[in-house]
Formats: structure tokens, C-alpha cells, sequence
């Protein structure tokens, strides 16, 4: 099963995209499931894709600390997409979780034709830098 383009719609990253871009982006997304407990995601672990929950709860922990919760419509992994690099947080299924998720490989074709998408992801990572250079001070 494929990702409802209307939840794809709902990722500030996508929010952009034109109908067919974004029927695109849903259709290249796979469902998956995950029972209470499993672990999605490793910190320090090469990641290597994307991932968009549509139901449950998961926890984000770093260095063994609970950070956050995600719930349906959040969605983690966009740094993966691009550097194929380690996970910076450890992410647990903390109900049964839904998620639909795209691999890199599937997902550069799409950055290479789109430079509104491409745009937006130089962007959030420059957000993110930022954010890590004032925390560490």
C-alpha cells in the first residue's frame, strides 16, 4: 500500500509540491508496520530511509534519553535521504505504529527534478546546523 498524497501534503518538506509531484512522492512510499517496543530507527546506525507515521505514537530518544514523542503525521529520517549517514537519534515504536517510508535511491530522482524540493531540504539542513551549533555553545 501507498502513502495517501494528502498526508505526504502534510510534511512542510512536501507541502509544495504540485499534484503530480506529490501523487509521485505518495506512490514511491511503502507501508510498514511496527509492534510496541520494535526499534525503527538506531542512533549511530547508517539510516536509509525516510519515514512518515499515519498512526500511533513513537518515542525519540539520543544517547539513551527520551527526547520527544512523534505521533501521526510526523515524520523523521530526511537527513538520511540525503547523506545515507548515521541516524542522530534512536526512534521506538512506543504504540503499534503505521508508517509509510521511501528509500534514498527512490527518493534523489525526485530532488534532482524538482529544485523547489531541493530547496527546501538545504534549508531545514541549514536549520539544523544552526541548531546544533547554539547547542553545543
Amino acid at each position: 500500500m501507498t502513502a495517501p498524497p494528502e498526508l505526504v501534503q502534510q510534511v512542510p518538506l512536501f507541502a509544495d509540491l504540485d499534484k503530480r509531484e506529490l501523487q509521485g512522492l505518495a506512490s514511491s512510499m511503502k507501508e510498514r508496520t511496527f509492534n510496541e517496543g520494535d526499534t525503527i530507527a538506531s542512533e549511530g546506525q547508517t539510516g536509509v530511509g525516510f519515514f512518515l507515521i499515519e498512526e500511533g505514537e513513537a518515542t525519540v530518544s539520543i544517547g539513551g534519553e527520551e527526547r520527544g514523542t512523534l505521533k501521526a503525521g510526523d515524520h523523521f529520517g530526511e537527513i538520511a535521504l540525503i547523506d545515507d549517514g548515521a541516524r542522530t537519534a534512536t526512534v521506538t515504536a512506543k504504540t503499534p505504529l503505521k508508517v509509510y517510508g521511501i528509500t534514498a535511491w527512490e527518493f534523489r530522482p525526485m530532488v534532482e527534478d524538482n529544485a523547489g524540493l531541493a530547496w527546501k531540504l538545504l534549508k531545514e539542513m541549514a536549520k539544523r546546523l544552526r541548531d546544533a551549533e547554539l547547542r553545543a555553545g
